[in-house]
């Protein structure tokens, strides 16, 4: 390891393990109120509804799918789920192109049917979390219609351009920004005889955020479903929903030269402009206000945004401390860290949200969603067990995609006849496998009952991944080891004061293996050690530790050759390719 590394490793072992002690002691356990910090320790369980469970046998996944599988959550040990957009959609982006944002998608169910699951929830003691996309609508919203036709108070809800002529008569877009989903970001409207600004697809007209009315028309979204009951929002593509108000076009990045494609520019006026960050403050004050006057828990944001790192911490507060999400999502563990990534890899990249986090927030950990390769697929499927380790022993928040406590797979054989991804139908052929998110989305693998116990329907909306008949909770549950039953361990052992409190250091100590250590006064301390490579490793952690203690293993993976309980020699510790183990850590009498 270079010098300048070494310092850079050690600079954020001190830093981290200095901001850790500072929370950990202003949020004993019993000086907190659960309403006000339920969210800081929590693991938040993503639903794609259209996957999840059909109650009607129409192969789509539904709210009242949703609401049967509740007892599920409780079982596990969950108490929040986020589900992917329910609003009223003609589902050209799958729910996130939104023709009311006040009713559900049929094929999901009805307002009533929200009101069952809510109230549901509410008695098993599970926090509901609903997506929220406020960067645009469908075209088929009534709002579009009307501004289509420059209906008073209408006219400049969305992004509305002239563009140009050409000397060949050829309308010309107003700049050079290039769409999310490949081509130009402008789609003429023959009717207004304009362009209007959509990133994604054509379908998606962007909303006009310089407009007060249309802020004042998503306040009263949020509190719409606010007074339902739900906890909070995750606010999607947040990044999106301003843009330089001069349309000055983007600079070349250089990467490609394919102008179609969304990397051909550097996204400097079309991605995280200053406004952004008020607009979420804006909310931020909408979700305080609004729990200060109800009774309940502290209603909640987390935003969705693919950003640098300096970027992404102005969502926690701005230089002033002005308040913005309850925390940005870390998507470190998807865009930084692979495959191939060294133990050293893993700890700088844990390391780097906490240093740069301000102080008082709460670290997240995303593992997977519905946009990218499922852990298992991207990590390998001997990862499975380590990865959860990881995030659950991790300090502040986890975010679990569906599926993942199975070690669930991407299903990438999809046919071209069942590949309905919007970027994958764009890409054609040829190159659709290896763009379509279809395989990260197919339905949960319940048990090996037909359609993998997902719906009892002659056909699925997305094929069921043909390894459910031995990929499935059902099986899982009835195991003696299993995937799900290792999660299951994790997410018991999360209550621990430890884990919730403790503070926290990260070494790597090789290039294969990692170890996190977490402490808290008079609690036994824990240890988790990972092995990010192919081959056995043998690890002396007695330096990282502090001896005598006794080293006793509390969760083991699903192929370890170790046993729980088993007593672990700290100079000779042990694993397996691709193995992790949680260690607690006891002092000898």
């Amino acid at each position: 390891m270079s010098l300048k590394w070494s310092l850079v490793l050690g600079l954020c072992w001190l830093l981290s393990a200095a901001f850790s002690r500072a929370e950990s002691k202003k949020h004993k356990p019993n000086e907190l109120d659960d309403n006000i910090n339920w969210w800081r320790h929590e693991v938040f369980y993503q639903i794609y509804p259209r996957s999840f469970k059909d109650s009607n046998g129409d192969g789509i996944g539904d709210l009242k799918g949703i609401t049967s599988k509740l007892q599920y959550f409780v079982d596990t040990g969950i108490t929040a789920i986020w589900l992917s957009p329910i609003y009223k959609s003609p589902m050209v982006d799958f729910g996130y192109d939104i023709s009311d944002y006040r009713d559900i998608q049929p094929e999901y169910g009805t307002l009533e049917d929200f009101d069952d699951l809510i109230a549901k929830a509410n008695q098993l003691g599970i926090k509901v979390i609903l997506d929220f996309v406020p960067n645009h609508s469908s075209d088929e919203h009534e709002w579009f219609k009307k501004s289509v036709a420059r209906e008073s108070g209408y006219e400049d809800f969305y992004v509305w351009e002239d563009g140009t002529v050409s000397d060949n008569d050829t309308r010309v877009p107003p700049n050079n920004w290039v769409s999310v989903f490949s081509g130009s970001a402008w789609q003429w409207h023959e009717e207004r005889k304009q362009f209007y600004l959509r990133q994604f697809t054509k379908g998606q007209p962007d909303l006009n955020y310089r407009n007060p009315a249309v802020v004042q028309a998503m306040d009263e979204v949020l509190l719409y479903w606010l007074q339902k009951g739900v906890a909070g929002f995750r606010i999607d593509a947040v990044i999106y929903v301003y843009e330089d108000e001069q349309l000055r076009d983007e600079p070349l990045s250089g990467s490609t030269s394919d102008p179609n494609s969304v990397d051909y520019l550097e996204h400097i006026y079309t991605r995280n402009q200053p406004e952004c960050y008020g607009l979420i403050q804006h909310w931020r004050q909408l979700l305080d206000n609004y729990t200060a006057n109800n009774p309940g828990p502290v209603r909640i944001m987390m935003t969705e945004g693919y950003a640098d790192l300096s970027l992404l911490m102005n969502y926690y507060e701005d230089e002033h401390g002005a308040q913005g999400a309850h925390f940005p999502f870390n998507f470190d563990f998807i865009t930084e860290l692979n495959a191939d990534s060294t133990a050293q890899d893993f700890v700088y990249f844990i390391q780097r949200w906490l240093i740069y986090m301000p102080p008082g927030h709460s670290a997240n950990w995303v593992m997977g969603n519905h946009d990218n390769p499922r852990v298992a697929s991207r990590y390998g499927v001997k990862t499975v067990d380590a990865m959860n380790m990881l995030m659950m022993t991790l300090p502040g928040i986890g975010i679990t995609y569906y599926g993942e406590e199975l070690g669930m797979v991407d299903y990438r054989d999809i046919s071209w006849n069942d590949t309905v991804d919007q970027p994958a139908c764009i890409a054609g052929l040829d190159n659709y496998k290896w763009v379509s998110r279809d395989p990260e989305r197919t339905p949960m693998q319940w048990s090996d009952e037909k359609n993998a116990g997902f719906s009892t329907g002659n056909s699925t909306w997305l094929p069921v991944n043909p390894n459910y008949q031995e990929l499935n909770l059902r099986a899982q549950q009835q195991a003696t080891h299993s995937h799900y039953k290792v999660y299951q361990s994790l997410i018991k052992l999360r209550q621990s004061r430890v884990l919730r409190d403790g503070t926290f250091t990260a070494q790597a100590l090789n290039r294969q293996v990692f170890a996190l250590k977490r402490e808290l006064r008079g609690q036994p301390s824990l240890l988790t050690v990972i092995n990010v490579s192919n081959r056995t490793q043998q690890v002396d952690v007695s330096n990282f530790i502090d001896l005598p203690n006794h080293l006793t293993l509390l969760v083991v993976g699903v192929c370890s050759q170790h046993r729980m309980r088993d007593r672990v020699n700290p100079a000779e510790v042990k694993l397996s390719p691709y193995e992790g183990l949680v260690i607690q850590l006891k002092a000898r009498k």
